[in-house]
């Protein structure tokens, strides 16, 4: 279990941007335009929808586009071993962080051409469907780098602790929620002492929510080098799984 600790680390690290898409997500939903026909509006959390529909999609393209492109280039029967599996939905996490600051970077300065710096209340005339790619993005998240991590906790502790191995995997997940909301708090403290306006101000609109996640994105980029320093150096547990 030893050797498996340094992979499960830099796993808590990429899977803390995970945690924004039902907290900061959903709450910059609720600033824009979310009408989608006259008179019908949609809820923001009702994008989380997108998530499962991106697994869906993903999914057989992964089992019948990616792993046959990928055995043709790797000449392994697997087609990638767990750990790059791991690494490729580390890679998407950070570039969903890149593109979620971009968007909110988009909406501030919509905000700001129409003077709603200061009024919260009032709708950014900005639609909805600006946030959807990095809904789609996390269901691919989930099939790589989610659905990797299981499998190969699972699959790599002794065959009699198997119950730990996705003890590993689900511990990964809840202690990257607690350690953004501990992120989140720190910096709300650090950005708002002294009269500065805090980056999660309540008034989205002069907050910095995208900073942010350029944040989250250079931990997880930060996170991703480390793990495949520590990938190189790692043994499986079967010879068969290289």
């Amino acid at each position: 279990l030893v050797r498996l600790i340094p992979i499960w680390i830099t796993s808590v690290v990429s899977t803390i941007p995970y945690a924004q898409f039902m907290t900061l997500f959903t709450k910059q939903g609720v600033t824009v335009d979310r009408q989608i026909l006259p008179g019908l509006e949609i809820p923001p959390a009702s994008l989380l929808s997108f998530i499962g529909v991106s697994i869906l999609v993903s999914v057989p393209i992964y089992e019948h586009v990616f792993l046959p492109v990928a055995r043709i280039i790797t000449k392994k029967p697997f087609g990638i071993t767990m750990l790059q599996r791991i690494g490729v939905g580390m890679v998407l996490s950070s570039f969903n962080m890149v593109l979620a600051a971009l968007v909110e970077a988009k909406r501030l300065e919509i905000a700001k051409e129409h003077g709603l710096l200061d009024k919260p209340d009032v709708t950014v005339p900005m639609s909805i469907w600006w946030f959807v790619p990095q809904y789609l993005l996390l269901g691919m998240i989930d099939v790589f780098s989610l659905v990797g991590t299981q499998e190969f906790f699972y699959d790599q502790v002794p065959t009699e602790l198997r119950s730990i191995g996705l003890a590993l995997s689900l511990s990964a997940m809840g202690l990257a929620s607690f350690l953004s909301g501990l992120l989140i708090t720190v910096i709300e403290w650090a950005t708002g002492r002294d009269g500065g306006e805090s980056w999660f101000n309540t008034n989205l609109n002069r907050a910095h929510v995208d900073y942010f996640y350029c944040m989250l994105a250079a931990f997880t980029a930060f996170a991703f080098f480390a793990f495949l320093f520590i990938s190189k150096l790692y043994v499986y547990r079967r010879v068969d799984q290289v």
